[in-house]
């Protein structure tokens, strides 16, 4: 029987020892597909466990039904029922040694494998920290779209193909999140959603009191005082003993008194300092445009400006690879100036790329800008995998369309980096070439600037994703197949600010791209620098 135990414990640890070295499972759909696969051979050993509890109940059962039938043929005429030696006999028999058969088998735990199959397993799961990511990536979300809690919590996503809800619980948890970070704005937001679903009578492991504690708390520290009374009464009429909840409401009295009678000997500022609702701090500006993009309501550009865009068939400046099968290129913006390739990489390919990069897939990280090494940053939510012309021939052919398409030589490029969006996935404004207060950005690589950067689309994108630039209010959006262009300096080596741009967060679907970032190196005569630094 341990024999049969092992053996059924081992096709799984084949099955997640591909999973081990993962973590940050939200940051990539392509990962977190393998935690589908994870409980659904969990559901399977769960579902052997009920059959074999289910055969120990039947069995159990029969022994109920027999020596009920015994007894109560017994229990009718006990005296002469014993005074046949036969059943003598087998009362002792029963007593002695049918009924310790029938306590071997109660007492026979048939869970055994399914916890050996559930304790391996959990090794693999996701963690606190896989929990709190994908929370975070619910309000990204929320606030770069402009959703509110109804809406995502009944699942009322555009282009959904399995929409699921949130329970009460749900909401709760997300608002318990962000309290622990002190973003009371989105504590009120969700636990308020929670309150609205209890009140409509959902059924629920948490109750009212759980949720008016963290609710009225989060409202007084936005500086709504009459709202956290109103709240904390509430909660005290559910439950009049609540210890924090009597606190809460002394404090709240003595602060409005004290309010009172501060604003009725004098003019001055309240005693406590209110903070506006909205929020969390550090909502910039930029931020702004760059969220507004995410939603399409950014700067549309001039119908005088948009006739000077242009599509046609281009060979490369009559490359000879591209001479009889020229590409579609689409001009998607005047300045800078971003082409679109369409069909440029198949399907194939495609599906070449992300096989390749599957299993390498790890964090992204960023340059810093002072020391230049590689980090993960909370800005950029995405996992990536490097891939090299050298150990495929997909990849090598990608590297010389590349080349043949731009004029520019990629030999000192860097290899072709592959990204998947996972929940919320983004990475927010940002340059790709390294600015003159960051001399030692690519020090390391000892090719120079990045002078351009090319960006395959590999997927479509049901919902959000789009490749915004803030600066000039562009926004290009992804389309499986094709890849967009654009250079990062100007030809005289000054950088080109008007390329600042970012990832919008994936709002449905998996977002897989992967780009080329093209040094200065080696261009020296395909793109001949010019005297004007605006050039």
């Amino acid at each position: 029987m341990k024999a049969m135990r092992m053996l059924k414990v081992l096709p799984l640890l084949v099955l997640f020892s591909s999973c081990q070295a993962h973590k940050d499972f939200f940051t990539s759909i392509g990962h977190m597909t393998d935690l589908l696969y994870t409980e659904k051979d969990l559901l399977t050993s769960l579902k052997e466990y009920i059959k074999a509890e289910e055969l120990k109940l039947e069995q159990i059962k029969k022994w109920a039904e027999k020596f009920n039938s015994i007894s109560e043929t017994a229990t009718k005429d006990p005296e002469g029922f014993l005074g046949h030696p036969v059943n003598a006999f087998k009362l002792m028999k029963r007593l002695n040694t049918e009924w310790l058969e029938l306590e071997n088998l109660v007492l026979k735990d048939m869970s055994d494998g399914f916890i050996s199959n559930l304790t391996i397993q959990r090794q693999y799961f996701p963690s606190d920290e896989d929990q709190t990511g994908a929370a975070r990536a619910l309000i990204r979300l929320q606030d770069t779209y402009n959703l509110d809690t109804e809406t995502i919590s009944k699942g009322n996503l555009p282009g959904v193909h399995h929409k699921s809800t949130l329970t009460a619980e749900d909401c709760y948890e997300l608002g318990k999140i962000a309290y622990t970070e002190a973003d009371y704005y989105h504590t009120e937001l969700w636990m308020e959603q929670a309150l609205r679903q209890l009140d409509a009578g959902e059924e629920s492991s948490i109750d009212k009191v759980l949720v008016l504690d963290y609710l009225s708390y989060a409202v007084y520290q936005q500086g709504d005082l009459e709202k956290a009374l109103m709240l904390t009464k509430r909660l005290l009429e559910l439950d009049p003993e609540h210890q924090r909840g009597n606190g809460n409401l002394k404090y709240f009295e003595y602060i409005r008194a004290k309010e009172e009678n501060t604003s009725s000997s004098s003019d001055s500022e309240a005693v406590v300092s209110k903070t506006k609702k909205g929020r969390p701090k550090g909502h910039l500006p930029e931020r702004q445009k760059y969220e507004k993009l995410c939603r399409g309501e950014g700067i549309k550009m001039t119908p005088r400006r948009q006739k000077k865009l242009f599509c046609r068939y281009y060979d490369g400046n009559r490359s000879p690879i591209l001479i009889l099968s020229p590409t579609k290129q689409e001009d998607e913006w005047d300045k800078p100036h971003i082409v679109r390739y369409h069909d440029i990489i198949s399907d194939a390919e495609i599906e070449k790329v992300k096989a390749l990069a599957r299993p390498r897939l790890r964090r992204a990280t960023i340059s810093n800008p002072i020391t230049g090494v590689l980090e993960t940053a909370h800005y950029r939510i995405s996992k990536s995998a490097w891939l090299s012309g050298y150990e495929d021939p997909t990849i090598a052919r990608i590297n010389t369309r590349i080349q043949e398409l731009t004029g520019l030589d990629v030999t000192t490029a860097e290899e072709l980096q592959v990204a998947n969006y996972g929940v919320g996935g983004q990475y927010e404004p940002h340059f790709d070439f390294g600015r003159k207060d960051e001399p030692d950005a690519f020090k390391e690589l000892g090719t120079g600037n990045r002078i351009a950067t090319w960006l395959f689309y590999m997927s479509d994108v049901p919902a959000g994703g789009a490749t915004v630039f803030p600066e000039v209010g562009a926004a290009v959006y992804p389309k499986k197949g094709t890849a967009v262009f654009w250079y990062n300096l100007f030809q005289s080596g000054e950088g080109d600010y008007s390329t600042r741009h970012a990832a919008c967060p994936v709002l449905v679907g998996s977002k897989w791209v992967s780009n080329k970032w093209i040094h200065e190196r080696g261009q020296e005569f395909r793109r001949p620098c010019k005297l004007s630094e605006l050039e």
